[in-house]
This record gives C-alpha cells, structure tokens and sequence, in this order.
C-alpha cells in the first residue's frame, strides 16, 4: 500500500507541471487524497467490510468533493487535476495512466443491477465536465474532449467531443501526437468552415452557369407586350316619365 501511494504522487508531479515537491501533492492534493482513501477503502470493500467502505467514501466526498464508490476498479498511474466534481461509479473500470481532469462523471443510465458503468481503457484523458455515461467501452489512447457526453462504444486512438459525444478523429499515432504526449483536439467549427471554402469556388461556377441558363431564354422567348386595358362598358340611362 506505501509503495502504491508513493507511484500515486510521484503521477501527480509528472502530470501536473504546478506540483513542486512530493510533501505539497500529498498535503495539497485532493485528487491524491481521493485516490489513496479510494485504495483502502476498495480493500476494506473486497474484504467484506462494505459498509467501511462506504463511510471512507463518503467522508472523503465530503474533504474532497470527489466521489468515487468504493467497488469502482480503478488501475495504476491514475491522476485527477483539480478534482472537484468528479463522480466514478460502483461498476466502472479505468485502466492504467487514465488523466482526469474535474467535473468528470463515469456514471450509469440505467437503475438494473450489473454492469452499468463504463470502462476506460489505457492512456485515456477526459477533459473537464465530459460525462461518460453506460456500460461502454472507450478503447486505449482516446481523449474525450471537455463537455462531452459520450454514450456509445469508442475504438481507440479516438478523438471524441461533442454532445452527444462523436468521433471527430480515429487512428491518432504516436508521431501526430505533441512532445508532451497529448493529442490536439480537432476544431470541427473550424473544419466545416474548411469545407465551405472550398465548395465556394464549384458554387459559384454552379450559379453563374444558372444565370446565363436563364438569360438565354429571355433571348429566346421574349415576353409578348401587355394589351391595353378594356374600359368599363357604359350604359345609357335613359331618363323620362311614365304617362
């Protein structure tokens, strides 16, 4: 457990470039703290000691603002920034090197018992306030883009963003990702108005051949001159007397 909890702040001063020194993330870290008291608290779950479990969660929810259910499977080189916000579910699974950043929800949909919260695979980054929601899988090496709500199955080397969550880029490699190991979000904004552009050109060929469509038909059939107007008939009225 010592050696579990010394990996636990040595993550957070690789992953956060605010952290000076081993002593400040493991007084000053609620994330930290959430992750060691999860730690005991799901031994003290495995062992049959639910409801100690349970307190331990509920204590540290109330310290940390963090609250992640004592059964979640949670695995090694796992970090939260910031923290406050986070919910992870009684059936939920992250795998190793998971980043989360607060306001993260890995929570269920449904009210049967079972599995009914997702699982993350390796290397995942979830942006701030992006609900993961269901019994789903999100594939190794995805970042899930901050806001998202995501409710279907993700492969992996997947970019999500969007609500509800979508796949805006798949097969991210190793050399398309930035020095510090983090993917680029595309700008699907930004890409559309790509699109556009260049559709402009092929557009304005389209509408200029329109216009000359149009204007040789006026040549060809040239409208016919209006007929006047008839005036209103206008009756005699003959005037007199009756004998």
């Amino acid at each position: 457990m010592l050696k579990q909890i010394r990996e636990d702040v040595h993550v957070a001063l690789e992953k956060d470039p605010a952290a000076r020194n081993f002593f400040e993330v493991l007084v000053c870290y609620p994330g930290v703290h959430a992750l060691i008291s999860h730690r005991i608290a799901h031994r003290l779950w495995n062992g049959g000691f639910k409801f100690l479990g349970r307190l331990l969660s509920f204590i540290t929810r109330w310290m940390t603002g963090i609250e992640i259910h004592p059964a979640a499977r949670i695995g090694r080189k796992f970090f939260i920034d910031h923290g406050m916000g986070v919910v992870i579910g009684e059936t939920a699974e992250v795998g190793d090197n998971v980043f989360l950043y607060h306001g993260v929800t890995l929570g269920g949909i449904s009210m049967k018992r079972g599995k009914r919260h997702p699982t993350i695979g390796n290397n995942v980054v979830i942006g701030a306030g992006a609900q993961v929601l269901g019994p789903i899988k999100i594939g190794d090496n995805t970042k899930i883009g901050s806001g998202s709500v995501v409710l279907q199955h993700v492969p992996e080397y997947s970019t999500v963003i969007g609500v509800p969550g979508r796949v805006v880029f798949s097969g991210v490699s190793a050399r398309e990702e930035t020095d510090d190991g983090q993917a680029t979000f595309p700008d699907p904004v930004a890409r559309a108005i790509e699109c556009m552009l260049e559709r402009l050109p092929q557009m304005e060929k389209e509408i200029r051949a329109l216009k000359d469509a149009l204007n040789l038909g006026e040549k060809k059939d040239p409208a016919a001159p209006q007929s006047p107007v008839p005036l209103p008939s206008m009756k005699k009225v003959s005037g007199g007397h009756n004998s």
